[in-house]
């Protein structure tokens, strides 16, 4: 119990210097969204314009800084986050919740296929270590991950979309087909997901190839391993029950963070699909020096963060005894 209280403790306080340094930050910066957005309209705004568009976007000079400050912890618990100056008049909140659901359909749905595959190839390359499977299933994801996400994005448009044209090559949904609730559009979108997933998976496998392989040949090793060994238990029973569990606790924190990053989306693999996450917003706002939308957005980032450490902390704490005991 008292090991749960101390993580929540980190929790605020971790999410309470995130949340100041996300204020502070964007306002070293030189100018300010309302100057950016008045040099769009060639300085054609009158002054009343410019202080207006400094409240919306939350940066009004005219008010303390202070002031700033506690309006702005007031608004991002209420949800009010100011209007984004990339997709004016559009309000911050609309533009990241239009957006996270493709990134958590695309990034999210990929990062656990990459974990739960790569888990168990490490599995059974350290059980049968030396053999054909360790000698050439590891070796290869962990190479294929050494390339750039862009890279490998690049030459599966080329092959499966431009040369063999089995698959679409970007966006989300074909071209003028409109969002409903139906099994063709579904089709569709799966359609458009499949060389950006397939980038994502291929890139980011062999990473957890590699951990797992290396926390199971270290876990075989222990006497209680040689026990159930001498017990006559399966194979799958030991490896499953026994060293599988212990193993795949250090990768836990790790997958945490993974999930928790996918609110970040993949900004290299949905810029070069042009798949409308998280990731892609992201760019634009910095391209467009769209503060408010940054902020929110490095907001959300750090909250989904911490809040899937502090679920893996729980989730450690039943999966491992010695935490209890610690605890």
């Amino acid at each position: 119990m008292r090991y749960v209280l101390r993580r929540l403790v980190f929790f605020v306080v971790t999410l309470f210097a995130a949340m100041t340094t996300n204020f502070f930050l964007p306002r070293l910066m030189p100018g300010n969204p309302a100057l950016a957005m008045m040099a769009r309209f060639h300085g054609r705004l009158n002054g009343q314009a410019l202080v207006a568009m400094e409240v919306a976007f939350g940066v009004n000079t005219k008010q303390g800084l202070i002031s700033q400050y506690f309006s702005y912890l007031g608004n991002s618990f209420t949800g009010h986050f100011g209007t984004s100056l990339t997709f004016f008049p559009t309000a911050v909140s609309q533009v990241v919740f239009t957006a996270l659901p493709w990134t958590i359909g695309l990034v999210g749905v990929t990062t656990v296929i990459a974990f739960i595959l790569g888990t168990l190839i490490g599995m059974i390359g350290a059980w049968r270590r030396g053999g054909a499977f360790d000698s050439v299933m590891p070796p290869v994801f962990i190479i294929l991950s050494a390339f750039p996400y862009f890279w490998i994005g690049m030459v599966s448009i080329l092959v499966f979309g431009i040369t063999l044209g089995w698959l679409p090559i970007g966006s989300d949904y074909s071209y003028g087909l409109r969002e409903t609730l139906s099994w063709s559009f579904a089709g569709n979108v799966l359609e458009h997901a499949v060389l950006p997933g397939f980038t994502i998976v291929i890139t980011s496998i062999g990473g957890w190839i590699l951990t797992m392989r290396n926390n199971m040949v270290t876990t075989l090793s222990e006497d209680y391993i040689r026990l159930a060994r001498a017990k006559g238990l399966s194979p799958s029973r030991i490896i499953l029950d026994y060293a599988g569990r212990n193993a795949i606790l250090p990768n836990l924190t790790g997958f945490g963070m993974s999930l928790g990053f996918v609110v970040s989306g993949a900004i290299l693999v949905e810029y070069v699909f042009s798949y409308p996450g998280v990731g892609y917003t992201l760019l634009q706002a910095v391209l467009g020096e769209d503060y408010p939308l940054m902020q929110t957005l490095f907001l959300f980032i750090t909250i989904a963060v911490l809040v899937v450490v502090l679920i893996v902390d729980a989730v450690t704490v039943v999966l491992d005894p010695r935490t209890r005991s610690v605890s």
